[in-house]
């Protein structure tokens, strides 16, 4: 029996009859190899668990988490006793009931144990990509327990393992990035990420201004990854949606009808367990279905007050930031990127977005800068580098209607703002991207 199995049920055991409560125990490794300069210069591993508990007592809710578990019986206590002092919560949606959860076995027993020399594999592959160039990055392994219990007889539990290297290479002024990430280390290619990362960065010389204004582009996966996030954070999130701050029009045909935007952590690429932190089942969760806006993620909070049933999506702070879809797939087209550059008259790749705002969430006209890689597109091919440069673009507006030129055949796991593992998608040939300025302003 997994250790967090048992940490749960010491946790319930001690709340007994004094509270409506539901524990969320994580528990197992990570490790993470850092390198600059070319060489590693930090390995660090850490093994612990994490604890959280949410308890309402008549209808007075707290939340608490703790790393420690020397004092667990003082920890329930304390979380119990400061939910007597707070206000009724009306919005309070009460325990999920007991169910079924498929375990969709994200887990791979030769992550979880990755040694550092199996990590600095990857780095010195990496590195190798690019005799000459400064490399800087990292390459992380994690495995995870997670167990639920709550005292109105609900159990769940699942495992899984994540993988990760991300990096770039420097030259002559210029840098590339390069990203992976998957269930299994075994599935990275160290080489081809140091390979793309060299390309761009070699590119990346002799980088000169462009006007600004706007311009067809084909989009990474990792800039295309922003952007299926942003739609995530603040469109599809139940508590946006709620508040009138999302541009979600449910039914309605927002976006070029060869998007196809789901949420699943039940895939077979997915990284993650089952079920989310109120223990409610995860399932597939179509979001843009041809075009036309279909679903909104809710955790139990959002939707008892939409009068729908929750769909997964409750996480910790669900209840201040709202559900948000963290397993999502972009369908991906047929179209290499080569072909879609060839298609091209005048325009501009990009490989990364950096420091996004959103400044109207309603339209979700976002601003951002370019990173690591911007290139001009020129009869077909790509001409030299451009200087990274400012934007300012409606996230939704650049998917509507005849705005996508193609899709790419490349989906991939893609880094986001938010961090790895969370969006899957391929790179996408655009009609318009709305250049504002330099990096400067």
């Amino acid at each position: 029996m997994s250790r967090t199995i048992e940490i749960a049920g010491q946790v319930l055991d001690h709340v007994g009859n004094r509270a409506e409560a539901e524990v969320v125990v994580t528990g197992g490794s990570s490790a993470l190899t850092r390198f600059a300069n070319s060489f590693i210069h930090q390995n660090v591993a850490e093994d612990g668990y994490e604890v959280g508990l949410r308890v309402a007592v008549g209808g007075r809710v707290n939340a608490a988490t703790t790393t420690s578990l020397e004092h667990l019986d003082e920890f329930v206590d304390n979380t119990i006793g400061i939910a007597s002092l707070q206000r009724v919560d009306e919005g309070w949606p009460g325990l999920t009931l007991p169910t079924d959860v498929v375990d969709p076995h994200h887990f791979d027993a030769g992550t979880e144990a990755a040694s550092p020399n199996a990590r600095a594999k990857q780095v010195a592959d990496f590195v190798a990509a690019a005799p000459g160039m400064r490399a800087a990055g990292f390459c992380e392994t994690l495995g995870h327990d997670v167990a639920f219990v709550n005292t109105g007889g609900h159990r769940a539990f699942g495992r899984y393992t994540r993988a990760t290297i991300d990096g770039i290479h420097q030259a002559d002024g210029a840098a590339g990035s390069g990203h992976a990430t998957s269930q299994r280390l075994g599935d990275l290619d160290g080489a081809a990420i140091g390979s793309l990362a060299a390309d761009r960065a070699r590119r990346g010389a002799g980088a000169y201004d462009i006007k600004p204004g706007e311009y067809e582009v084909v989009l990474a996966p990792e800039a295309v990854g922003t952007i299926a996030m942003f739609l995530a954070y603040y469109g599809f999130n139940g508590k946006h949606h709620a508040e009138g701050q999302s541009f979600v029009e449910l039914g309605e045909r927002q976006f070029d009808a060869s998007i196809h935007l789901y949420d699943d952590a039940t895939d077979p690429r997915a990284i993650g367990v089952g079920f989310d932190a109120e223990g409610t089942p995860r399932h597939r969760l179509e979001l843009i279905e041809g075009g036309i806006t279909s679903a909104i993620a809710h955790d139990r909070r959002t939707a008892r007050k939409a009068e729908v049933a929750p769909t997964g999506h409750g996480d910790p702070g669900s209840e201040v930031w709202g559900p948000l879809p963290t397993h999502v797939f972009l369908e991906p087209g047929d179209s290499s990127v080569d072909q879609m550059i060839s298609s091209i008259d005048r325009g501009l790749y990009v490989a990364t977005f950096n420091y996004c705002r959103v400044l109207d969430p309603k339209a979700l006209n976002v601003t951002g800068l370019t990173r690591n890689g911007t290139f001009m597109i020129e009869n077909g091919e790509i001409t030299g580098a451009v200087t990274n440069m400012r934007f300012t673009q409606s996230f939704v507006g650049a998917l509507a209607q005849g705005q996508v030129r193609a899709i790419g055949n490349d989906a991939r796991f893609a880094d986001s703002e938010f961090g790895p593992g969370m969006m899957f998608v391929p790179s996408l040939h655009l009609d318009g991207w709305n250049f504002t300025g330099g990096a400067a302003g």
